[in-house]
């Protein structure tokens, strides 16, 4: 039964990625709002039915992939090490991710990673899903660190300074790259702005 529920799951993720592969070829060839959703099953061999099933909107079909890091700030405030604090674990993470080259820091130069990109910020119904996103981001970030003791308003506050504070550093990356500065050449500078903004968060937030 294990086994059998195991390859039922994957066999899933392979129909999610199908159909997410055939609608970025489709919106990345002829534009999001020239291709119809019914045009992507096709592509897909699936159903509408099918599709809507995996992705709710005709906007997931590309933000699936920034909604997968949705709780990401909240994950790593939450298994930080004893005795780290929330700021000091995410500033130790987008670090990592900028070492990593992991897209949703920004810097990453793979050529399909900047095509989405610029499919996305070409869209305004892709960047208002993403602020969507973003907003449930804020909202998990805040609830951990209420739960580390942090007074309400005040995580909501660093909460809403941290999302805002990684998406433009995150943006920025992406832009330098995507003006053709390598991922590599962009880095220092990518670390450098990082840790400048964690710092500045630190020092307003009140706590590590």
């Amino acid at each position: 039964m294990t086994e059998e529920l195991g390859l039922r799951e994957r066999k899933k993720l392979r129909t999610r990625a199908a159909i997410s592969t055939a609608a970025i070829a489709l919106f990345l060839e002829r534009g999001f709002d020239a291709v119809g959703v019914a045009e992507v099953a096709r592509a897909a061999e699936v159903s509408k039915r099918t599709l809507f099933a995996y992705f709710p909107t005709k906007e997931d079909l590309v933000l699936h992939r920034f909604a997968d890091h949705e709780t990401d700030a909240a994950d790593v405030v939450r298994a930080r090490r004893a005795g780290q604090g929330p700021l000091a674990a995410l500033r130790e993470a987008f670090l990592r991710g900028l070492a990593a080259r992991e897209p949703v820091t920004g810097l990453c130069d793979d050529p399909a990673v900047l095509a989405v990109f610029r499919l996305v910020t070409g869209t305004p119904a892709l960047v208002a899903r993403l602020a969507g996103f973003a907003g449930a981001g804020e909202v998990a970030l805040a609830a951990v660190l209420g739960e580390a003791g942090v007074p309400e308003l005040d995580a909501s506050l660093v909460a809403a300074q941290v999302v805002a504070v990684r998406r433009t550093l995150a943006t920025a990356n992406m832009d330098a790259v995507a003006a053709g500065v390598p991922a590599r050449e962009r880095l220092p500078d990518a670390v450098a702005a990082a840790e400048r903004a964690f710092t500045l968060l630190s020092s307003g937030a009140g706590f590590p």
